[in-house]
């Protein structure tokens, strides 16, 4: 086989024109690693099926090992759920959501097989679960009354928060790997092939698109958009990040973030496939062999950039910006300056999820990774210490944890949900 390749156009499109084009790729199975185990790289672009890079028996490049410890917190299983099949296979990422007012929060979740659930947040007694009858990629994002998922032949659908029922199924141009959003009556849509879709909330009616670029090479993966004010910014695979209007999808600023180098396509691949966080006027974004930096909101000039290479992405607490490098070695940055903090190393090549701030009442400031063997490891946010550590599943935890008020939620590679709390 060749090495993957994404395809798409290179510029802005105007308000009302829709490009139809159906872009084949096959996505690359990498997982994000250096030039250090390139052979390793390149079998997995010329292989047919994705392989473990983690799997070695080379010390260098092997996971490391967990060690025995004395828990210093006590976590305890809330509730656990077996929502289907899991998605580690296809390495997408399936976050699941918790949506609703305090008492009634909802938690929903999607299966790669195009089953969609809504779970009660604080006791996991099932709502309503609806099969699309199509395989879902991208998703759960949640509207103003509709559950968004997108499928893998580029079509959207929306369900209703209440009972599950379609209300509406819309196409876009490829493959949905990121939750779609919606935001003033538009929802947003992310597509692999470097397209950015506005459809009508009322019912998936296009309303803008734009696109760029896609290079030869990237990362399997996406990162989700984030809405803020009027502006959805985006990251794209060339290093850039771009802010366009939600109304119309003009654009409003574009911001390098990092600079493709090197001689090989392998080499200036610079992804932006981790999350984004906003706090404030800033939003935090992570490069793949690029950097991270911390934007201004409003114009897309750099406050400070530091050299360090993620694909997971990262995640802020407080003034602590924590970013999970793809050596996965967990970093703390002062998120004002990007001085760092501390950096956690014993849980290198574990293949760790983008950390995740959790702060129960009364318990202190914790981050909370996922690894490649589906256990949740809880760090202290001070100084880095492991502090506590949950088995989730026995595959890979592929989705950040996810935080509502003192409840955390880890979904497993294969299929399985627990809703998780500290106790005395």
């Amino acid at each position: 086989m060749h090495a993957s390749k994404k395809q798409g156009v290179g510029n802005p499109v105007s308000k009302g024109q829709f490009i139809g084009s159906h872009a084949r790729w096959n996505p690359i199975r990498a997982r994000g690693v250096r030039i250090a185990v390139l052979m390793s790289l390149l079998v997995s672009l010329i292989g047919c099926g994705s392989i473990s890079l983690w799997g070695s028996d080379d010390k260098a490049t092997a996971p490391a090992t967990l060690t025995k410890f004395e828990p210093r917190i006590q976590i305890k299983k809330i509730w656990k759920r077996d929502v289907g099949a899991g998605a580690e296979d296809l390495h997408i990422k399936l976050t699941p959501i918790v949506h609703g007012k305090t008492n009634e929060k909802r938690l929903f979740v999607a299966t790669p097989e195009g089953e969609v659930h809504a779970y009660d947040a604080q006791t996991g007694d099932v709502l309503w679960e609806t099969d699309i009858d199509m395989p879902i990629r991208g998703g759960p994002g949640v509207g103003t009354k509709a559950v968004l998922v997108g499928s893998n032949n580029g079509k959207v659908v929306a369900l209703s928060q209440n009972n599950g029922r379609i209300l509406w199924q819309a196409r876009t141009s490829s493959e949905v790997l990121t939750m779609p959003q919606e935001k003033n009556g538009v929802v947003i849509v992310r597509t692999v092939d470097g397209k950015l879709f506005g459809l009508e909330q009322s019912g998936g009616k296009h309303r803008w698109l734009y696109e760029r670029s896609v290079p030869v090479l990237t990362l399997r993966g996406t990162s989700t958009p984030v809405i803020v004010r009027n502006l959805v910014i985006a990251g794209f695979d060339g290093g850039q990040l771009v802010a366009l209007s939600v109304e119309d999808g003009r654009p409003i600023w574009e911001s390098r973030i990092a600079l493709p180098r090197g001689r090989s396509d392998i080499e200036r691949m610079v992804d932006i496939d981790g999350e984004m966080v906003v706090v404030g006027n800033a939003i935090y974004v992570a490069t793949f062999q690029g950097g991270v930096a911390a934007v201004d909101v409003a114009s897309g000039n750099i406050f400070w950039r530091r050299d360090i290479s993620s694909y997971a992405g990262l995640g802020v607490a407080g003034d602590t910006l924590y970013v999970t490098d793809e050596k996965s070695h967990v970093w703390a940055l002062d998120r004002y300056t990007g001085k760092t903090l501390w950096q956690h190393t014993k849980l290198e090549r574990r293949n760790l999820t983008a950390p995740v701030g959790f702060s129960p009442i009364g318990f202190g400031e914790y981050v909370v990774v996922g690894d490649f063997e589906g256990y949740a490891h809880i760090l202290d946010g001070k100084d880095g210490r492991i502090m506590a550590r949950i088995r989730v599943d026995k595959r890979r935890i592929l989705t950040p944890p996810i935080v509502a008020d003192d409840t955390l939620y880890v979904y497993g590679g294969s299929g399985k949900l627990m809703a998780v709390g500290v106790g005395e």
